[in-house]
């Protein structure tokens, strides 16, 4: 028999994901705290722990579908999504952003169906061997961040001579340093962030919102810059590649969940340096991973006992997993996901006729007038400085010629000097 408050509760957690997946700067976690803070009230109402938890459940999974709209359309990105600016603006500016929200919901509806399968096996290493591979978390990170760079050769220029590669991946080592150095002081100092309006501030809003959001406007607004007319486009990527990014990001995002401290955004960064070589595969691959992540983050809550993201360590508040409510918690994230992967590309529809209509110079200066209000209201005066900054440093990859990626130091270099 169908259980028509569940089933509520399940349809309220959808929505509330797609209010935060729409909205940049609105995070999961702050519908998570204002459950948990109206727990006791909802409990004497009739709602069980179990139904509540369904519903931060509900809107870990619809958000990251979701998120990748206002990321690709707007450029405006959270801590999840900030790597899907760079080849998701590219398609929108070619006319293509609807295909471009609807790879990134093949990739996370895909990465689904994938991890479900890697539920046993990682299960089983990370509860037999978890402390002993928790030692290797630095070295892991160090390597990743020295194959990025090993693999920065700047743009082709003719003419250039054989050994100009290397003045890129200086300035690609350059980058990344000075990215997590910025990095390094902003957690340092996060307690001088304060919200005016008494909201939880978030150290990564203006980190991720100034590198990877305010800098990509302010170069868009020194040039002439148009939105085409966005098109129905086709998904050309041949069946192999599409595979291959679903795999590569389900796996990223499955392992990089039992992991503290590290965003999918990391994990993005390490199937980049393997399979995904495209814009088209690499947005697939990032939104495999936020989708995965957030699946094996209840998983990795079950298995070892920790929450590795803000919704599991609200559920863990709320109550305690077993393997029968485990199992029915995998449901929702199937049913979840399935309806989020149509709801997505609906609304990237609307959205792309909205946007063709709009002057794309104000839409710019806009934008970065919410970013810069978004990070006030949230994160205070200091918290402003930090986006001045952050925004400075994220103006160095294009104007030196290389990717942006190696800006996500400001995440890495942090948990590197952590955990070694």
């Amino acid at each position: 028999m169908i259980d028509i408050i569940l089933a509520v509760c399940v349809v309220l957690g959808f929505i509330l994901g797609i209010l935060s997946g729409l909205t940049p700067g609105l995070h999961l976690n702050n519908f998570a705290a204002l459950l948990l803070a109206l727990s006791p009230q909802l409990m004497d109402l009739g709602l069980t722990p179990y139904q509540m938890a369904s519903i931060i459940l509900a809107a870990s999974i619809s958000q990251t579908f979701f998120d990748a709209i206002p990321a690709i359309f707007l450029g405006a990105p959270d801590s999840d999504t900030a790597l899907t600016v760079l080849p998701g603006q590219r398609l929108m500016l070619e006319g293509r952003g609807i295909e471009a929200v609807r790879l990134s919901a093949l990739g996370s509806a895909g990465s689904i169906v994938i991890a479900l399968f890697l539920v046993l096996p990682l299960s089983w290493i990370f509860s037999s061997y978890y402390d002993h591979l928790m030692k290797y978390v630095g070295v892991l990170l160090l390597g990743i961040a020295l194959m990025m760079i090993r693999a920065e050769r700047g743009p082709w220029i003719e003419g250039q001579g054989s050994l100009v590669h290397w003045k890129y991946k200086a300035l690609a080592a350059l980058l990344f340093l000075t990215s997590g150095l910025l990095g390094i002081f902003a957690f340092n100092h996060e307690s001088l962030l304060s919200s005016p309006l008494g909201l939880e501030p978030q150290v990564l809003l203006p980190l991720l919102s100034g590198i990877f959001g305010a800098s990509a406007l302010v170069l868009s607004l020194s040039t002439d810059t148009e939105i085409p007319e966005q098109e129905e486009t086709e998904i050309k990527m041949p069946a192999s590649a599409l595979a291959k990014a679903v795999i590569s990001g389900s796996l990223g995002g499955s392992v990089v969940a039992w992991i503290p401290g590290v965003s999918p955004s990391v994990a993005a960064l390490a199937t980049r340096l393997g399979a995904p070589s495209s814009a088209e595969e690499f947005l697939v691959s990032i939104s495999g991973v936020n989708t995965a992540n957030a699946m094996f983050s209840l998983v990795a809550l079950y298995v070892i006992q920790k929450p590795r993201s803000g919704a599991a360590a609200a559920i863990q508040q709320l109550m305690t997993l077993d393997q029968s409510i485990l199992a029915q918690m995998m449901i929702v994230v199937i049913i979840v996901a399935t309806a989020s992967y149509f709801a997505t590309i609906g609304t990237a529809r609307g959205a792309a006729q909205a946007i063709s209509r709009l002057n794309y110079r104000m839409l710019c200066l806009a934008v970065l007038a919410f970013l810069v209000a978004m990070t006030l209201a949230f994160t205070g005066v200091f918290g402003l400085f930090i986006f001045f900054l952050s925004t400075v440093v994220g103006l160095i990859a294009p104007v030196a010629g290389i990717h942006k990626t190696h800006a996500m130091g400001v995440l890495m270099v942090p948990l590197i000097v952590h955990y070694l």
